[in-house]
Order: C-alpha cells, then structure tokens, then sequence
C-alpha cells in the first residue's frame, strides 16, 4: 500500500508540474545582474532579455522597476528569468530558463551558440539564438491558467487593498530612434534572406525564426534583431550598451 500511495503521490505531482505553463503567466522578472556576470546589466544582457521578452507578449520587469499590483499582491504571478552559461571550446553558449516562485523549472530553452571572438558580440548574439526556442513556443498568456497552482498555501489571509493607481508597465527606452528611409529589397536565401539597396549592394543578413515577422539580424557591424510591429519593420541592437532602434522600409 505504501508503494501504491508513493506512486500516486509521484504521478499527481508530475501532473502538476506539466500543467504549469509559460502560458500561465503574464509577468517575467528579469534580474539586474544575471548570476553568470559580475556587473548590473553586463553587455547589456538584462535589458536585452526584457526587450526580447516583451516582443513575445510578456510583460516584463527588471526586479528594481516599480511593480504592478498584481505582482505586489502576489509575487507567485511572476516567472523569474535566468541565463545558463555552458563552457564551449571557443564559443559561447547560453539557455533562457524560466522558473516560478518556488523555483520549479517552468520553461528551460534550447542553446543559443555564439563563435564570436568579442565577448559583448558573442553573448548578445547566444541570446538571441537562445530566444528563437522561446518564438517557437508560440507564447500566450491564457487568464484561466493555473498561475494558483505556484502559488505557496497562506496559513492566515491577509486582507488586500486596492491601490489608488496602478504603476504603469515601464518599456525598454531606446537611446537612438531613427529612419532609414531607403527602400531594402529581400531577396531569399536558404536561411531567410539578404537584404540589399538599389546600387545593389547587401546590406543586411536575416536569419529566420519560428515567426514569419521575427528575424535574427547582422547588418556587418551591429547583430540585432529585426522585427513587425504596427506595420512597420523596425532594426534593433545595441551600441556602446544602450539599445538603438532603427526603422527600416522593407519590400518582401
């Protein structure tokens, strides 16, 4: 009978577990520092991930932004984000991993290799790859969920207040917005497609991911990512560790 009941007990929590989705949760908090790192947003990684997050659909949050209320009233609402590093041989290697607030693995993501010998170019360009497992998940967010099911039992409730207003979601702020208003024609390629202007002359790699408007983009000096949103194609990177975002007129 004991064994029978170790059984059960071992096959309700795995099913526990399996039903516990990132679709289950709206909020990601993403650290200042990441554990693997020894400065606040080192080559700027943590705003990286907070932008990459939030064009998924996420809400996200570095931990020191003001919090909604939501996430106040119950810090079990929120994935915490990390980064795992694995020694390679002359490349970089990192995995997006997702966990709640008891520490339970909600989402680990495939490895994104970067053989970039610059530090700062190698890690964005390993997040980035590390991000399209997550594209491919096709993330969004179900309220009915199981957000509860993280959420640790209270011995005692604790009456809630409404707050007068709540903190508004605080959005990665390029420092350079601009236009390039040169039309780029795409010409496709076995791994997306190449950009190029009208002297011809290519100007851009675009590496395709899991979503049609989502790209992992080199331009042959910045790597970035290229992306849709309100109609427009939009260019983004980082220099000098602030993000630059750049409009781009595409013809497909």
């Amino acid at each position: 009978m004991k064994v029978v009941a170790l059984m059960l007990a071992m096959f309700f929590a795995v099913t526990a577990r399996s039903q516990n989705t990132i679709n289950n949760y709206k909020y990601v908090l993403v650290p200042q520092r990441f554990d693997i790192f020894k400065q606040d947003d080192q080559y700027g990684l943590s705003t990286l991930t907070k932008s990459y997050l939030e064009n998924l659909g996420f809400m996200s949050f570095m931990t020191n932004d003001p919090l909604p209320a939501d996430i106040v009233n119950n810090k079990c609402s929120a994935l915490k984000a990390e980064l795992v590093e694995k020694k390679k041989f002359l490349a970089t290697s990192l995995s997006l991993v997702l966990k709640d607030c008891q520490g339970n693995v909600v989402y680990k993501g495939q490895e994104g290799i970067s053989r970039e010998k610059e530090w700062s170019a190698a890690y964005r360009e390993a997040l980035a790859k590390a991000f399209v497992s997550l594209t491919a998940a096709q993330y969004k967010y179900d309220s009915t969920g199981a957000i509860q099911a993280a959420q640790p039992t209270q011995t005692a409730q604790i009456p809630q207040t409404t707050p007068s207003a709540s903190p508004a979601p605080v959005a990665a702020t390029p420092a350079t917005i601009s236009e390039n208003k040169d039309v780029l024609y795409a010409q496709a390629n076995a791994n997306g497609y190449q950009l190029i202007d009208t002297s011809p002359k290519k100007v851009m790699t675009l590496l395709k991911t899991s979503q049609p408007d989502n790209f992992i983009a080199d331009n042959g000096v910045e790597k970035g990512i290229v992306f849709k949103k309100n109609g427009e194609w939009y260019f983004e990177y980082y220099k000098n560790d602030k993000l630059v975002s750049q409009q781009l007129s595409i013809k497909f």
